[in-house]
């Protein structure tokens, strides 16, 4: 089934036979600039400028499948058609007429169509049992293309994980330091408890939390009462010093917990238990005051690993959670969760933190990600099978962008990878 945005494309990038090109009234036209593309409110394509018989033309190209789309769509009661000079259409099933009665010149465009794009495009995007449009030719796209697409994606992401970012500053006033805060704590509860731990983050007023972060107990009181973990009766002597602490703060700043019945530990490694990342979140935020100024002032990987080694707590050395105590380990963020956080929540805060500075240094993004391994899910996986390796997370966050924004929803004339099959 044709589609308006193919005709778009075709009528952009001139993929049809320019010779002896004439209207429906057989009138010779000459291209001279196809016009600007608008993706706004009006005309499709702005101050065009075309020869159509003997008359030199300025103004707007519109594009439909069908020439009844015009009425269809009210453009003859719309001022901002008037100055359309050029009706470029798939099928001309009914006469479209100027205000001066006269009609306007109409181009079928499917006389004119290059017959490979054509193909290219059924093959391309008509094909409902790919897992993307392309895996039959993505590999035969140029490696000069393909990586200059690969950082426009990367950074079409950073700007899209932004935009989410902006609403929480928004709702902090700006402050930067308290939505690291709960960009931390979502990320530290991964996809399972994320939601959970962003709600732990935003129960407490963040200078609270900055107040209390000099006293590792009174932090551990206050985020884990917070989460409900001290509700319960437990014969422990560290869990009850927390309950009486946590009983003070949260008289003393009228809080409110949420229910640790909305943390899950089921099916969930110990590791990533959810009372063993509020210890590491707690041991972070101990150990630096000013977290987002440091983060500011690292540029190299390597002191970001070093930024987030912290140890937790004694007690969960030897505990996953309050009630058993296991084998002691130090339980240390990996360099691979740390690799997430820096992908996750740190490139992406930074990133907004230098745009709204209005002084974005794309260099350091693509560094740092260069040195990341790359991560590990279906996505990347498939990616592979079908020949595009990455090497990096600089390569999985531009392919992840590409999978979501661009194959699923099928927007291969927007992809430079798709345009490139296209024109084959």
């Amino acid at each position: 089934m044709m589609k308006e945005d193919f005709l778009h494309y075709v009528w952009k990038y001139k993929c049809f036979s320019k010779f002896d090109l004439k209207t429906s009234n057989n009138e010779h036209i000459s291209i001279l600039k196809s016009g600007l593309h608008n993706k706004n409110a009006g005309p499709d394509f702005l101050n065009a400028q075309l020869k159509i018989g003997n008359h030199n033309w300025v103004g707007n190209v519109e594009i439909h499948l069908k020439s009844s789309d015009w009425y269809l769509h009210n453009h003859e009661k719309d001022k901002n058609y008037d100055a359309v000079i050029l009706h470029v259409v798939w099928e001309d099933d009914v006469a479209v007429f100027m205000k001066n009665n006269t009609p306007l010149p109409t181009l079928i465009l499917k006389y004119f169509v290059n017959e490979n794009v054509l193909q290219n495009y059924r093959n391309l995007l008509l094909s409902p049992l790919n897992w993307i449009p392309c895996e039959k030719n993505i590999t035969t796209a140029n490696d000069f293309i393909l990586s200059n697409w690969k950082e426009r994606l990367f950074f079409e992401r950073l700007e899209r994980k932004s935009a989410t970012i902006e609403i929480l500053l928004k709702n902090e006033n700006y402050n930067f330091e308290a939505v690291l805060f709960q960009l931390l704590a979502k990320n530290f509860g991964l996809k399972i408890n994320g939601d959970a731990f962003l709600r732990l983050a935003q129960s407490v007023d963040f200078l609270i939390v900055k107040k209390l972060g000099f006293d590792t107990h009174q932090l551990a009181s206050l985020l884990f009462g917070q989460a409900g973990f001290l509700e319960d009766k437990i014969e422990d002597e560290y869990h009850q010093q927390l309950k009486n602490e946590y009983e003070y703060l949260k008289h003393k700043y009228q809080l409110k917990n949420i229910s640790k019945n909305e943390f899950s530990f089921f099916r969930m490694r110990p590791n990533n238990f959810p009372t063993i990342r509020i210890a590491q979140l707690v041991a972070l935020f101990h150990k630096h005051q000013n977290l987002f100024s440091k983060v500011l002032e690292i540029n190299k990987l390597k002191d970001f690993y070093e930024l987030f080694s912290v140890e937790v707590d004694s007690f969960w050395k030897t505990h996953y959670t309050f009630e058993k105590i296991s084998k002691s380990s130090p339980k240390k963020l990996t360099n691979s969760f740390i690799d997430l956080l820096i992908i996750n929540t740190i490139i992406p805060l930074k990133f907004l933190y230098q745009k709204s500075r209005g002084e974005v240094n794309e260099n350091f993004f693509i560094d740092v990600l260069n040195m990341i391994k790359p991560e590990k899910n279906n996505i990347i996986s498939k990616f592979e099978n079908l020949g595009i390796s990455s090497k990096n997370a600089f390569d999985t966050q531009a392919l992840l962008e590409l999978k979501n924004s661009y194959c699923t929803p099928k927007k291969c004339l927007s992809c430079a990878i798709g345009i490139q099959i296209l024109n084959k």
